[in-house]
Formats: C-alpha cells, structure tokens, sequence
C-alpha cells in the first residue's frame, strides 16, 4: 500500500472526528479541535489527489467517513444497532475496498 493510500485512510479517519465534531462540540476548544480536523482530512485527501486518481480518493474518503461515523455513533453515543443498517453501510465498505483494489497506485504517475 502506497503512502497516498495511507494518507486516505487517516484523511477519513480525521473526517469521523470532524463530523462527531459537528454534531457535539459545545465548546470553543471544541469546536477549535473540529476546524483542525476539517483542514487535516481535506489537506490529505487533495494531497493523495494529486498522485491518485481524484474519483476514486473522494469514494473512499466519503465511504470510509461514512463507514466510521456510523460506527462511532453506534460505539460512542448509543445509537440503535439496526442490522440493516450495519449491513447496508457494510456494502458501501465492501465497495469502497474494492475500488482500492482495482485501482492502480502508478495510475496518475505518468502525467
């Protein structure tokens, strides 16, 4: 796995936080710590843009955030388990691994 990819996966992982960010900061500090998520994962994802093939950065990033909210409201905040709802978001992440895998990291090297 490419650096761009890891690069990806961690601008997902600060999307989570930014989201949750949204939704529960109450305070300045927090809503400071949610500014800085939001220029990381953006500044992370257009970084990997730029050696990966832009569409499919953006499905993952979207995908794993997606993904991960879910879970962490789940986790985190006591929202219903629904197995539907696990199932369905389960098939966006099927989805997402599979554009990860069909894509070649060399891709956009050319240009």
């Amino acid at each position: 796995m490419s650096i761009q990819w890891i690069k990806v996966f961690i601008a997902s992982a600060f999307e989570v936080g930014w989201v949750i960010g949204l939704t529960h900061s109450t305070s300045w500090y927090h809503w400071l710590f949610t500014g800085i998520a939001i220029f990381v994962s953006f500044y992370l994802m257009i970084n990997a843009g730029e050696y990966l093939p832009v569409g499919t950065v953006y499905a993952v990033f979207v995908g794993l955030g997606a993904f991960g909210t879910v879970l962490s409201e789940i986790i985190l905040f006591g929202a219903p388990f629904l197995p539907l709802k696990i199932t369905l978001i389960s098939l966006i992440l099927v989805g997402v691994i599979g554009l990860k895998i069909v894509t070649d990291d060399k891709e956009r090297q050319g240009e």
